[in-house]
């Protein structure tokens, strides 16, 4: 019964909707990952057939862009410092880590950060604030926002194929993963300044947020 509930959300016309606007706020509010909305709809187009895995890759990338592109242009905009929340040291602090690999390394940060919730938001502003060319950002945020639609959704499609169980539970295992995944991705990235500084024997080394 409750695989056929599933189903039929998934066939409704507004199934890649949810996913858009799931995807987009997450650009700006990292409260439910929009990793999560791309992946069950990754799993539930193999599981159930609906919806078409291309739809939910092209919908979350477009999704994916158009909010990487607002906080840009928010961070141009206002900068990263008007408003109060982020003024808080925790915050700041993120700002200040993605404008030191803005200053350096501005392709390979604006695309990393796509797959780190809090570090994209960080990264995206502070792009914006500190003047990263327009066509540059651009042109990495639409690569990125393509490949992290297509990864997402790809987990989600592969885990509904080789497990057996029902669209419920490929949404569910498949979901995980995709987390386990992110967490294991965000620890390896806040380990690598530490491994450096141990090397390099540099006493402090800037944190990526959420560390």
């Amino acid at each position: 019964m409750l695989d056929d509930s599933v189903a039929t959300i998934a066939a409704g016309p507004w199934a890649l909707g949810v996913v858009a606007l799931l995807v987009l706020a997450d650009s700006f509010l990292v409260v439910l990952p929009g990793e999560v909305a791309v992946t069950a709809a990754g799993a539930l187009s193999v599981a159930t057939g609906s919806p078409a895995l291309v739809a939910v890759i092209v919908v979350a990338a477009a999704a994916a862009f158009t909010g990487d592109t607002c906080c840009y242009l928010v961070g141009r905009r206002v900068g990263i410092d008007r408003w109060r929340w982020m003024r808080h040291p925790r915050v700041a602090g993120a700002f200040g880590w993605a404008g030191a690999r803005l200053e350096t390394r501005v392709a390979s940060t604006v695309f990393v950060a796509r797959f780190i919730p809090f570090a994209r938001l960080a990264v995206n502003l502070t792009a914006g604030a500190t003047r990263v060319g327009a066509p540059r950002f651009l042109g990495v945020a639409a690569g990125a926002a393509v490949a992290w639609s297509a990864y997402q959704a790809v987990i989600g499609a592969v885990v509904a194929a080789v497990l057996p169980g029902g669209p419920v539970v490929a949404i569910v295992v498949s979901v995980v993963i995709a987390l386990a995944i992110g967490l294991g991705i965000d620890a390896f990235l806040a380990a690598i300044p530490r491994r450096r500084a141990r090397r390099g024997g540099v006493a402090r080394v800037p944190r990526p947020p959420g560390e």
